[in-house]
């Protein structure tokens, strides 16, 4: 089961690296850590009850990003468990920002900035509804 913990207002999702995470070397290829975020962001998600897509809308729409920062400051390898710990930093009508830490053993690893927003197929931003405000506004985190 992938779904993490709360510790607070930060979801924590544990992930194992494995060989095909990795380069030749056994350390995390570097767009990997996007891959581990935006499973953190989907765990997250779906911890407080929240879709991270709406296919059978009549409007169909999904989370998407907008903005991404990454910061390397160690590498992870083959064998490690790592965590990704997910807080959402502020939530206005139509954005999302957060921020994202791996961490393994209590090392920083690396730290990430999202910005997401809810998109239409069409490529149409939608506000963020109700609904999904009041789920995640408990786990809004201090700025």
């Amino acid at each position: 089961m992938l779904e993490g913990r709360f510790e607070g207002k930060v979801h924590i999702l544990p992930v194992r690296i494995y060989y095909e995470d990795t380069d030749l070397s056994g350390v995390v290829y570097h767009a990997n850590y996007l891959r581990f975020m935006e499973r953190g962001r989907t765990e997250y998600f779906r911890s407080t009850g929240v879709r991270v897509a709406y296919l059978d809308e009549p409007e169909p729409a999904a989370w998407t990003l907008r903005k991404v920062s990454l910061e390397y400051f160690r590498p992870a390898r083959v064998e490690d468990l790592i965590e990704v710990r997910t807080t959402t930093k502020t939530l206005t009508g139509a954005r999302l920002t957060a921020e994202q830490l791996i961490t393994s053993g209590g090392t920083l690893l690396t730290r990430g900035f999202v910005e997401a927003c809810i998109m239409t197929v069409t490529g149409k931003p939608r506000r963020i509804p109700q609904e999904v405000r009041d789920k995640l506004q408990p786990f809004l985190g201090e700025t």
